[in-house]
């Protein structure tokens, strides 16, 4: 196993096809490691992908439902959103819960930093789990008008993603993780 860090792909010139304010799609001309001419396509992500595992001290926790338009189909998810690239992710995680679940924490531990796409992307995500839990008011966004909030056993969202009702990256790589180290 190659366990080389050198670059070999060569870019020769690139062409911005996209950009809002959540992307950017750039299209690169390429000599690719094989030596051969070629294109490649990269979605840059202007936020970093944050997730949050919140836990009682009963092993519970908060799952979030909300229409995903790309999908077009309800989601049940982990407190999820973008932190600003720049932002420390725990502040942007923070905020996410509190937005989402009206939740507060006075443990935090980053339990995953994962990338989505690697291969058409740059997304970076990080997950932390909350604990020492407070409700509050939540501060949901005009898109997330139509958000359920959920509390229920942690096993139960176990279950969820082992049994495919949740499917969201994120959120099921979080839930894994954290039952892996809750051993449940």
């Amino acid at each position: 196993m190659s366990t080389s860090t050198s670059k070999s792909w060569t870019t020769l010139s690139s062409v911005e096809k996209y950009d809002n304010a959540w992307i950017n799609v750039t299209e690169y001309k390429v000599i690719n490691p094989g030596g051969k001419p070629g294109i490649y396509g990269k979605v840059h992500f202007k936020n970093k992908a944050i997730g949050i595992i919140p836990l009682d001290d009963q092993k519970n926790t908060w799952l979030v439902g909300q229409h995903r338009y790309p999908l077009d189909e309800w989601s049940w998810e982990i407190p999820e959103g973008g932190g600003p690239l720049l932002a420390d992710p725990l502040e942007s995680a923070k905020r996410e819960l509190r937005e989402e679940t009206g939740l507060s924490a006075t443990r935090w531990t980053q339990i995953i930093r994962t990338h989505l796409s690697n291969s058409v992307s740059d997304e970076e995500g990080f997950i932390y789990m909350a604990e020492g839990l407070t409700e509050g008011t939540k501060e949901l966004e005009d898109s997330e008008a139509d958000m359920k909030i959920w509390k229920l056993p942690f096993a139960d969202a176990l279950a969820m993603v082992v049994d495919g009702r949740i499917t969201d990256s994120l959120s099921v790589m979080g839930i894994l993780k954290a039952g892996r180290m809750l051993d449940i």
